[in-house]
Formats: C-alpha cells, structure tokens, sequence
C-alpha cells in the first residue's frame, strides 16, 4: 500500500472535492472484474472515487483496504460511502509517448498572434 503524507493528503482531499464516482461496488461486492476497472481508471486519473452501495461500514472498510493493498494505492478519504484512492501514474508512460513521436500533455505553450509581433 503507497503511503502518503498528511499534507499530500490534504492536497488530495480538495482535488476529489469536486470528482464525481468513477466506479461503484454493488451486491457482488469487490471481483475480479470490479478491481480491473478500478486499475484502469487509476491509470487514466490517478485519484478517483468509489461509491459502494452497501449498508455494512465494517465491508467498506475492507473492500478500501482490499484495493489499495492490491492495486498499490493510497487512501485519501472514506466519508460515508465514498471512497477516495490515489496512485500516481508511471513516470515511463509519458516517455513512451514522446518516443512515439506524440506530443506530451505539458508540451510548451503554443505562440499566439501578439507574440510574434513584439
């Protein structure tokens, strides 16, 4: 499981704040294909929430550290039924992407007209 610091935390808190659930547990609970899902969608945002419809506090207690031990993700926030998780994403997939000859999300700001001018 990542450990974060409480400030990290803190940090994550407010970024989730707005986040909408990306991935819901229901009367199946916690599978296989659940998980999978859950590992996608880290990859693509790196902080998500969970929504597990369930009336038993001790089973989302477990199902939250279940999927951080298992997919190496951090705990942010358990608040009611929502569950809040982070796990950076690999600093190898950016540089896959510019060997590729794709443009990286934080290439250098594009030049607009009044710049040229000056």
């Amino acid at each position: 499981m990542l450990q974060i610091t409480s400030l990290q935390r803190r940090e994550l808190r407010a970024r989730a704040h707005g986040l909408n659930p990306v991935v819901s547990i229901a009367e199946n609970g916690l599978t296989e294909a659940v998980l999978k899902e859950i590992d996608v969608c880290l990859k693509a945002h790196e902080l998500i929430k969970i929504r597990v419809y369930g009336d038993s506090r001790d089973d989302r207690i477990a199902y939250y550290e279940q999927i951080c031990e298992q997919l190496a993700a951090a705990q942010v926030q358990h608040i009611g039924k929502l569950l809040v998780v982070f796990r950076p994403a690999p600093a190898d997939a950016a540089a896959v992407n510019t060997e590729k000859g794709q443009k990286s999300r934080r290439s250098a700001p594009r030049k607009t007209k009044r710049a040229f001018q000056s």
